[in-house]
């Protein structure tokens, strides 16, 4: 099957690099693209014209929120109502349980794999929230995300959340890791027969992974059993690990060294782990604020980070800087990590804080930020294919209308999408060759139902944040709005 995609703008790749053409088109025969250009007059068997839109390679998504978001809720509070947000040392020891069955889990994630689709992702990573599960993931619930992933139609790197441990509120009112071995004996185990049924599976489509949870929330044992059990398989890590002052005080607590130095000696600092975040390093302001060799330390290894500039913003973090760590060598891709996922917006974000961080317009990096989400993400998953549009590329794209009266005028299409729009102009997906979305709809995929069992998933979800409450203070209470109500 020849299929031909045009548009007024097209994000081809050539010597090594992203390049724009003026209408132009993307041929692909099956899966894998065979010509990007302006003049072709080759047999087909399919096209579409998409208009006046920016087609270019499909999105990737290393951080990828496969939940209904907690950021709507917890992202304002200031630190003494955050505690609250926390399990309490009382729920972790007496009342543990799982706020959602298991088909609401299953449904969870479908509504979060549609909203994936529809803002123009193509490849993810998937991470899910533990705070409303009795622990972490199980086999079971990403077998059945592999199938969901997979009758959708995206290309999903996946494997269970495990951990040992968990974040908690001690009774005496400060923060630190409680610990379960058990569960994460249990979660290891159900990781690695996830990579096990993925081999089964023999889909393309669907790659095992490693995903742990938060490195503070990992014993020795585990990190180490991670370390092996990567290096034996050969897959990927991601670890969310230099991400916050907490963090580094619990690892330093504990060890004796800083969160880098442990994944150095567990034996996870290599060119297969991926790192959410990672914006405490020793030149952040709030560690040293200065380079001491992190930067090098991280480039050496081959590591790659997940930056997700939007999510970080909103909790008031920033990574100091894109230009910083790209200057230094070390691969950057992109994550959303929250709601909604929109690599478009976290491209802006990330752009602008690049500004005002540096003191200098120029800044702005957009180019290196594109690149974050298309090739940056190709690279840390170890696949050249992913990323680019040329020949003997997979055939994975995304387009992004820019045909409306609201999105102002034209000049850079790229800079015109990241200052005017948002990646809800998505209006077409393709993704090894299939047309997952088209005109900005899923086959057979009812919106109105999943926004309305969206809304009562999310409901359920902020009233058990009670439950796990030390003070047992109701949801109003713990999400306040931003205006009283009244009732008149």
């Amino acid at each position: 099957m020849i299929t031909k995609v045009s548009a007024r703008h097209v994000l081809g790749f050539c010597n090594g690099t992203h390049v724009l053409l003026r209408d132009a088109c993307v041929v692909y025969r099956n899966d894998v693209i065979e010509f990007v250009g302006t003049e072709y007059d080759g047999p087909i068997d399919a096209q579409q014209d998409v208009g006046d839109a920016l087609l270019m390679p499909g999105l990737i998504d290393l951080d990828a929120l496969t939940d209904i978001d907690h950021l709507l809720l917890d992202s304002w509070a200031g630190a003494e109502l955050g505690k609250g947000y926390q399990w309490s040392e009382d729920y972790f020891r007496h009342r543990r349980t799982d706020v959602f069955t298991p088909e609401e889990r299953s449904q969870i994630r479908e509504y979060a794999l549609i909203q994936l689709v529809l803002h123009g992702i193509t490849t993810y990573m998937p991470i899910a929230s533990e705070v409303h599960s009795e622990w972490a993931e199980t086999f079971e619930e990403l077998a059945d995300m592999a199938e969901t992933s997979r009758r959708l139609g995206l290309r999903g790197y996946l494997g269970p959340a495990y951990r040992s441990g968990v974040n908690v509120l001690l009774e005496g009112g400060e923060r630190s890791v409680m610990f379960d071995d058990g569960k994460g004996t249990e979660g290891f185990a159900d990781a690695e027969k996830f990579l096990d049924h993925v081999r089964e599976l023999a889909d393309p489509l669907v790659q095992g992974v490693l995903l742990p949870c938060r490195i503070e929330t990992l014993d020795m044992e585990l990190l180490r059993g991670t370390a092996k059990l990567s290096a034996d398989r050969d897959v990927l890590v991601r670890l969310h690990s230099l991400q916050g002052l907490v963090e580094r005080q619990l690892i330093q607590d504990e060890y004796g060294v800083t969160p880098l130095e442990l994944l150095d000696l567990v034996g996870l600092l290599n060119e297969r782990l991926l790192i959410p975040h990672a914006t405490y390093t020793d030149r952040n302001a709030a560690v040293y604020g200065e380079d001491r060799g992190d930067l090098d330390r991280l480039a050496e290894s081959g590591a790659s980070i997940i930056h997700c500039p939007l999510t970080s913003m909103r909790y008031g973090g920033v990574l100091d800087s894109f230009a910083a760590y790209k200057e230094a060598g070390i691969n950057i891709a992109l994550g959303t990590d929250s709601f909604p996922p929109d690599l478009v917006r976290g491209i802006e974000s990330g752009v602008q804080l690049a500004k005002i961080l540096a003191g200098d317009m120029g800044a702005g990096d957009v180019a290196g930020y594109v690149d974050a989400a298309t090739l940056g993400g190709a690279k840390a998953l170890r696949r050249p294919d992913l990323g680019r549009l040329e020949a003997g590329a997979q055939a994975d794209m995304v387009a992004f209308s820019l045909d409306n009266f609201k999105d102002g005028v034209q000049d850079d299409p790229i800079r015109t999408l990241l200052l005017n729009g948002t990646a809800r102009q998505a209006v077409l997906s393709v993704v090894a060759g299939r047309t997952i979305m088209r005109n900005g709809k899923i086959d057979g995929v009812d919106l109105d139902f999943w926004r309305r069992k969206g809304q009562e998933l999310f409901d359920k979800m902020r009233d058990a944040y009670s439950l796990r409450d030390a003070s047992q203070r109701t949801a109003d209470e713990l999400f306040p709005p931003v205006y009283a109500r009244v009732e008149r």
